[in-house]
């Protein structure tokens, strides 16, 4: 998928000046980003945001070869990826979101799940819908004789990776079988690209389960389960249970996560997603202008009416602190040793 728009005329024919921002990665947040990158250039005629979403492992990768101007991933790197990086990465959080598990199976409106079945569906160790284990956690549910058939992210994912942590974490046999990455060997189940791609397979295949975020759930009508927290609530995901994820003490550098949070409201899959972008601008044939461009872009995002596009589409804003911490890292950014937006909050 790949998002484009140039806005580059003037009602008079007058074209103005052009600026073009590119970057690759996540699928979880496009619907987000389709729409705040749209926004963002209908109020900067000239300027056009290319973003590909193929992926967190991709976008790390288009970073790393300085094929983008940003990178996009739902997971923050980890030690070993910040070190094959050229320089210094800095990780803007832009929304927050929940990876949720869908399922087609006809006259079942409301399922619960918890981790550990999750774990051992996809481990293989559940292969039907009517297995004991689903029917004693849903009782007054009619689950059918029918193969559950588990569905996976064949390409390098970020929701791969919060969803195996997820799991690593509730599970001891899944943390030690497959343990957490961006991409997993599967013992069973189809495979699919993207989150549109597993979404897909879902919605045709009868029996079918697959984790996605939930926006994709929503706009497609797929059936979500209710999933069990730490404190032993089953709950939706939904603006406040993410949000209530998050209600923790945020690292300074944004690399956080919130999954299987504490709070007896909280989703359990909730997960932050990111811009990741090189703190020193001044690279290759690289302008000051094309920096302070893709800065404004990352102001726009945390901003109000940025943030607000969030939340009517089913992911959660930033919280307060969140967006402090944010703007402070975009305020890190420099060229040629000085800062590209000034204390004040405004572009130098």
């Amino acid at each position: 998928m790949l998002l484009s728009c140039k806005c580059g005329s003037s009602g008079t024919g007058k074209s103005t000046s052009q600026s073009a921002i590119s970057g690759a990665g996540a699928t979880f947040p496009y619907p987000f980003y389709n729409i705040v990158f749209r926004d963002y250039m209908s109020t900067n005629p000239g300027t056009t945001v290319n973003y590909g979403a193929i992926g967190s492992g991709g976008g790390i990768r288009s970073l790393r070869d300085h094929s983008v101007d940003f990178g996009a991933s739902d997971a923050f790197l980890n030690e070993r990826e910040i070190e094959s990086m050229r320089s210094e990465v800095v990780h803007v959080a832009t929304c927050m979101g929940g990876v949720v598990m869908v399922y087609n199976l006809e006259g079942v409106d409301s399922l619960r799940l918890t981790g550990q079945l999750v774990s051992d569906i996809y481990l293989g160790k559940i292969k039907k819908w009517n297995d004991l284990m689903l029917q004693a956690l849903n009782p007054t549910v009619a689950l059918p004789d029918l193969e559950i058939t588990p569905v996976y992210r064949s390409d390098g994912s970020g929701t791969t990776y919060n969803f195996s942590e997820y799991l690593s974490r509730v599970s001891p046999e899944w943390s030690q079988v497959m343990g957490k990455g961006k991409s997993l060997k599967w013992p069973a189940g189809i495979a699919a690209k993207g989150n549109p791609g597993v979404a897909g397979i879902v919605q045709q295949t009868e029996g079918a389960m697959g984790y996605i975020g939930s926006e994709y759930a929503l706009s497609l009508r797929l059936a979500m389960a209710k999933m069990k927290n730490k404190a032993g609530n089953f709950v939706d995901a939904t603006l406040e249970t993410i949000s209530a994820a998050a209600n923790v003490e945020l690292p300074d550098d944004m690399r956080a996560t919130i999954i299987d949070s504490e709070d007896p409201d909280a989703y359990p899959i909730s997960i932050f997603t990111w811009i990741l972008v090189y703190k020193d601008q001044q690279y290759g044939t690289r302008s000051l202008e094309e920096a302070q461009e893709l800065v404004r872009l990352l102001e726009y995002i945390i901003s109000p009416p940025g943030q607000a596009v969030a939340a009517k589409i089913n992911y959660a804003p930033l919280s307060e602190q969140a967006v402090g911490k944010t703007r402070r890292l975009i305020e890190s950014m420099h060229y040629a040793g000085k800062a590209i937006i000034s204390t004040t909050g405004s572009v130098e």
